[in-house]
């Protein structure tokens, strides 16, 4: 199953796996208006690959099957409060 890979030039570390280069026929417009021109990063053979970086190969592959597109959405960010606090109150124990 090839595939490819698109970077959001509007939304950092967010990225749009589609079936075919240059192909969004089956992405939802508001989708494609909020995410931006699409910047080609790279096109992916999953039926060779057991993981990706950030994504489950697994629902990428289902949902290119399913909706003809998958959003990967960056991390969330860290808690820096709450790591704080954690390191703080294992410092004052």
């Amino acid at each position: 199953m090839l595939c490819v890979v698109y970077k959001s030039p509007k939304k950092a570390e967010t990225y749009l796996f589609v079936e075919r280069r240059d192909d969004f026929s089956r992405v939802p417009k508001p989708l494609m208006a909020t995410f931006g021109t699409p910047q080609l990063v790279m096109m992916a053979n999953l039926a060779t690959k057991t993981r990706l970086a950030l994504s489950d190969i697994d629902k990428v592959r289902e949902a290119l099957l399913t909706q003809g597109y998958y959003l990967q959405l960056p991390p969330p960010p860290d808690n820096l409060l709450k790591a704080h606090l954690a390191s703080h109150s294992k410092t004052t124990d």
